[in-house]
This record gives C-alpha cells, structure tokens and sequence, in this order.
C-alpha cells in the first residue's frame, strides 16, 4: 500500500471535456507558489499510510528550440529529475518570448547548472510534475521506495494491489511488474495519439488496456515519457482513495492525493472541529481512467493539455459496473417460497435436534440448519468465490516472511479483522483461518464507547467462542478498544482531516470508531483460552499490517434497512434498483473514506466481499436467493450470507440481525447526546446526515 500525491505547476489544464463550465483560462501559478498547505503538509499526511520508505521525484518539462542548446545531458544528472523536452520548431519570438516570462513571472529554471536562463539557451517555458510516494510494504523479496522511475524517463506511483489480470509471482512486488508492464505499453487511447495502434509489437497493450485488466483495489499516477501522456485513475469501485483539485482561481495546479494534507495552521489544541480546512478545495476522483497529454501552445507560450476520461477496455467489468442482474423477480415456479410459507419458514428455525429431516416443500433440514437443495448450491457457489479471495488477500504477502524474521511463531500475528462478532466479519474470521499458516495468531479489532455494555462488544465475545468451537488451534486474540468520546477533541478533528471531503455526523462517527478499531491499541485477556472479567486484560497494541473488513457485503446482499423498506414499497424491482445504487455510490460514500481512516494507521484494509470474482457470482445468483425481505431481520437478510456462515460451522452467528459500526459501538448514542442533547433530539434532527458545519 501507498500513499501518493502529485503536484502538477506551470501547465495549463483545460477541463471543458470533464466540467464544462471550467474557466478557459487561469492565470498560471509559478513554480514555488506558497500554497494553503505545504509539501512537508502533504508527506506528512501520507507518511502515515505508507511509513516504510518516502520518495519523491520530479518532471521538469522544457519547451526547447530547434537551434537551441540546452544541455539536457548535464540536467538530467540531478538526481530525482527528469527533464523532458518538447521541440519547437524554430526560434522563439520576442512576443513568445515575452508570453513566456509574463506566465511565469520568472527568470531563471532551478537546475543544478545555474546557467540555465530562460530564453537565452533555447528554451523557454516550463512545467512541472512532482509525484510523492510513501509506501507500505506488503509484497516482494526486497524493500522497494516510490516513485519508480525507469531508464526511459517513465515515473510510477501506485497504491493497489494486484490479485489477477496481470501475472505476478508469489515473491515479487506488483508494482514493480505494473511498471514493467506499462513500460513496454504503446502510446495509444493517449490524447495526442487517438490513431491505429502502430506498435511494432503484435501484443503490445495499451495504458488503457493494461489499467483495465487488473483485478483488485488501485489508484495510480502514471507518466508516459514518450507520448508525454500523464494517466491517472482508481478501480472501478473505488476501493483505493484518490482525491482531486481541479485547478480554479484559488489555485490553478492541479493536484492529486490520497489525503488531503493535514495543514499545519489548523494543529492547535484550541480549534473546533467544526472549522474543516479549505472546504471544496478537494473532491472523491470519480472511478475510472483519465489521461492528458501535454505539448506546447506557441500561440500563447505555455505548455497546456486537455483531460479525457476513458472508458473501461474491459466487457467483463463493464459488466459490473453497470450492476444488472438477470433475475430479479421471481415466478411461482422459480421460487420455493411458494411451496414454503413463511410460517414454516419460521418453525424450521426451532424443530428439534435431527440428523436429517424431509420437509414437504423440499427444503432439507440437516442439523437443525434449512437448507433448500438450489440455494444451497448458490451458496456453496458464494463459499468458493469468497474463499478464493480471502485466500488471495492473505497469502501473497511478504509481510509474513518479514514478520517471522522479526518475531517469533507464537506472537506472530500478520493479519487483523474489523470485528463485531457479526455475520461479515465471522465468515471472514472463518475463512482467514482456513487460508492462513496454522501457526500465526488473528487479532479481532472491537472498538466499544460502552465498554462491555455496547452490542458489538456483547456479540463479539460470543463470536470468538464460537469460532474457537470450528477452530480450536487458532490463537485467536480479541482486541478489546474502549474509547470514551469526551475525551476525544483532538483525535475527532484529525478524523474529519481524514474523512474529508465527508462531512456529516454519520461520516465522522464512522470514521472515528474505524480510526480506533484499526488502530488496534486496546486490551486482551491475559488467559490462554476463554475470557475473563476486564481485571485480567493486559494491554496490547496489534502489530498487523492488513486488516480484513466487511465492506460491500451489506449493498450486495441487501443488509440496509433501506432496502426493506424499498423492498415493502417497490417490491423486488425497488429493492434491486436500491441495491445497484448503493453499489454504484459505494466509491464515494463510503470506500475513499475508510481507506484513508484505516490507512492512517500503517494498516492497509482489504476488502474481500468487492473482489471481482464475488461481486460477478453474486450478481448471477436470482435475487429472491440473495435475500427474502418477507422473513424477519436475521433471516431473510443477507440470507445468501446466512447459508454460507452455515456450511462455515457459524450456526449462531447465521442469525445475527444487521448492526452497523456505529451503533453497534455505541458511539452514535454518545455523539447525539453530546451533538443533539439526546437520542430523541438526534432522530428529529436526522443527525446522521447533518453536515458538520
């Protein structure tokens, strides 16, 4: 995982093809402009995601004359620059001249040669890209720093991970190969190159093609030397934050980020956390592809591109963005609800203990648990696909190796849950355990702001027991996060740093308790096995670089309450279109937030249930076998879920009713008194969706 930024100065952008009423014209920022915040701002705020190593690089762009003699050579020695030239044909006129200075307010480029004055040596304006990496390393035999820069003058900054599309062998970097990848790309679908491909090579992929293929979260920043071309982008379900600053008049560079910086003006004790930094200065980087390829407008003496967004060169994943399922509504004879009432339905959850009983409507009871013999199927089906991806987040890191260098089999504890005890993180408990070397421990992240009163806290002890029952050789470790909101101001505005551009009570009480749960800092019980009263904790802070989290299991399996509520108004058509909305918004009101909560602790969150191959086989699957609104809370929800946390061994934790974080810690009750003077006052209020001022 990463943290990565880019700075682009002296370049005109034009946005008319992505904000038709951008300005046509802003006055161009020199380079060294003070800006509301720092660099130091910035990589400080991304050193926090990637605390392994920081790096930095830069591409001085130079308009050179055709009879010029800038000495590009003694330039490109500097180290950390890379100095590209576009030709211009010609020598430079006095009112290109003159252009040129009046842009810039300038008169000399910072090189390390201090001849380089501008005009003089055949060369006139100039831009600049800085990209900023920070990296956590989870991949690869050696340390790796970001950027990554090649011989050829191409620059890379990703945050992702690759989990299939392009090959990557168990023991290399995947952003290493992403570069190799892309290095050997033609310069097609760039915005100066919109012809036939002529590639010599009869293979060769595109930027767009390559970017396209990768299954996994990401977000990139790419500079394509020899199209001049600067791609940039994040996965189509924006599991990966990037955030974007248009330029406007306030600030006319364009800049790119997976945090906004934390501006050193506003570190004082004594600031409310209602006074968020620059408001609209940054926006959630709509999923996709964009490039912009840059040259020189001799007209006006300054170097300028327009950016294009791509569509995706992938049908498969064209496919799941647009979210349609095949079956929505069921017919008499597709369903078996209706050979099974749903008073049946409901006796079947209380028949006594038998090894296998034959209902009339052909449902199966082994073990107490219904199982219908086609929806067992689906979900054998869900089991496999969710398996295969917790296994692919898992076991493919180098983080293992380097954790069992540093300590020892018995405390070495790689990988972390987001734990409530609930149905999501259960079957992910379960399903880690299956993929995962025997000897390495799981921390379970709980975060309470009611100590052991609050529900998740209730139902994650209940949960560990129970995965001890289907799991009895696992260490597995309850991490026990008591927080107390009161206490809370200066961590609280360093959440809503973190959040932003969410803005509303709900977003920061998330925000807060995800901030803390990942942060892993709390108590466990001293006891080897079972818990103890709170007396017997001992402090321990998780050690985990990868936290595992739930995301995405509740819109595709219809675990809102909204849904039911779409569901009772517009039947199984409502509850589908709630549900495709829900997937098509997830990117921003919900996946840039949590990564950059959850990665501001050094921990990068994988999220198992958005993995391609899950989102595809749960779309595939008839509606009326994901979720029967009709059956109560903590049946027919998630029902898909249910069954798989079945055949898991999971028997109670299949009928746990939705709680989200929030509530199930406690802290939206204690956010609404402190917010709202009580519950009550909150509810009126709709607190939840109220912008914090």
């Amino acid at each position: 995982m990463c943290g990565i930024a880019l700075i682009v100065s002296g370049i005109r952008i034009d946005l008319s093809t992505l904000v038709p009423d951008s300005p046509s014209s802003l006055p161009l920022i020199p380079l060294g402009f003070a800006s509301k915040f720092s660099l130091d701002d910035l990589k400080s705020a991304l050193r926090q995601r990637g605390p392994d190593s920081l790096g930095s690089k830069k591409v001085r762009l130079i308009v050179r004359s055709s009879q010029g003699n800038f000495p590009i050579e003694e330039a490109n020695q500097e180290e950390d620059l890379v100095i590209s030239v576009l030709e211009r044909s010609g020598e430079f006129g006095e009112q290109e001249y003159s252009t040129c200075l009046r842009n810039f307010a300038r008169e000399e480029v910072t090189t390390t040669t201090e001849s380089f004055k501008l005009g003089k040596d055949g060369h006139c304006s100039d831009g600049e890209l800085q990209f900023i990496g920070a990296t956590l390393q989870l991949r690869g035999r050696s340390r790796v720093m970001q950027p990554f820069l090649d011989s050829s003058g191409n620059v890379l900054v990703f945050n992702g991970e690759i989990f299939g599309g392009i090959e990557v062998a168990h023991d290399d970097n995947d952003s290493e190969v992403l570069l190799q990848t892309l290095v050997n790309c033609c310069s097609c679908h760039s915005n100066g190159h919109l012809n036939e491909c002529s590639a010599s090579g009869e293979d060769q992929n595109s930027v767009l093609e390559v970017l396209s293929l990768i299954k996994g979260p990401w977000a990139i920043i790419y500079w394509q030397e020899n199209s001049r071309t600067l791609w940039f982008g994040r996965d189509a379900f924006g599991r990966r934050s990037l955030l974007v600053h248009w330029p406007d008049e306030v600030d006319s560079r364009f800049l790119l980020s997976s945090v906004s910086p934390f501006s050193s003006a506003d570190q004082s004790s004594d600031v409310d956390i209602k006074d968020g930094s620059m408001p609209n200065f940054w926006e959630e980087l709509s999923c996709g592809i964009y490039s912009v390829s840059l040259d020189y407008s001799p007209q006006d003496g300054y170097i300028a591109g327009g950016i294009k967004r791509h569509e995706w060169a992938n049908t498969v994943l064209q496919e799941l963005i647009r979210w349609e399922r095949a079956s929505v509504y069921p017919q008499a004879h597709d369903s078996y609800f209706s050979s099974c009432n749903l008073t049946e339905q409901r006796e079947l959850l209380i028949l006594p203990s038998a090894e296998t009983i034959y209902l009339k409507s052909g449902i199966i009871l082994t073990n107490n648990i219904p199982v219908q013999s086609s929806v067992s199927r689906q979900a054998h089906n869900v089991l496999s696909v969710l398996r295969k991806s917790v296994m692919l987040r898992t076991s493919q890191n180098d983080i293992f190796q380097v954790m069992a260098d540093d300590s020892t089999q018995e405390d070495c504890t790689p990988i972390a849950v987001l734990f409530s005890g609930g149905l999501d993180s259960m079957i992910l408990a379960a399903l880690l355990d299956q993929s995962i070397d025997p000897n390495y421990g799981v921390d379970l992240l709980n975060v309470s702001f009611d100590g052991q009163s609050a529900p998740d806290r209730i139902s994650a002890k209940a949960g560990v027991e129970e995965l001890k029952r289907i799991a009895p050789s696992r260490r597995w470790k309850l991490v026990e996060i008591d927080a107390d909101l009161s206490k809370l101001t200066m961590e609280m505005k360093h959440v809503m740093e973190l959040i932003y551009p969410a803005n509303t009570y709900m977003d920061l009480n998330i925000g807060t308790a995800l901030w803390l749960a990942a942060s892993g800092d709390g108590w466990t019980c001293a006891c080897t096995r079972g818990f103890s009263d709170e007396n017997q904790r001992v402090k321990y802070k998780s050690q985990a670089r990868i936290v595992l989290v739930g995301s995405g299991a509740d819109e595709q399996c219809a675990g809102y309450g909204r849904h039911r509520t779409k569901y009772r108004c517009g039947s199984w058509i409502g509850l589908h279109e709630e549900m495709k909305l829900d997937m098509q918004r997830i990117w921003k009101r919900n996946m840039g937030r949590d990564d950059r909560i959850i990665a501001d602790n050094g921990k990068e969150a994988r999220f198992p249930f958005l993995d391609e191959d899950v989102i595809k086989t749960l779309l595939e699957i008839p509606l009326w076998e994901v979720a029967n609104l009709d059956e109560p809370s903590g049946v027919g929800d998630k029902k898909i879920l249910r069954e798989v946390a079945r055949l898991l061994g999971l028997q109670e934790a299949s009928i746990l009713p939705k709680r989200a974080i929030q509530f199930g810690s406690r802290i939206a009750r204690e956010s609404n008194r402190k917010n709202f003077g009580s519950n009550r006052a909150a509810n009126q209020a709709s607190a939840g969706s109220v912008v914090i001022d």
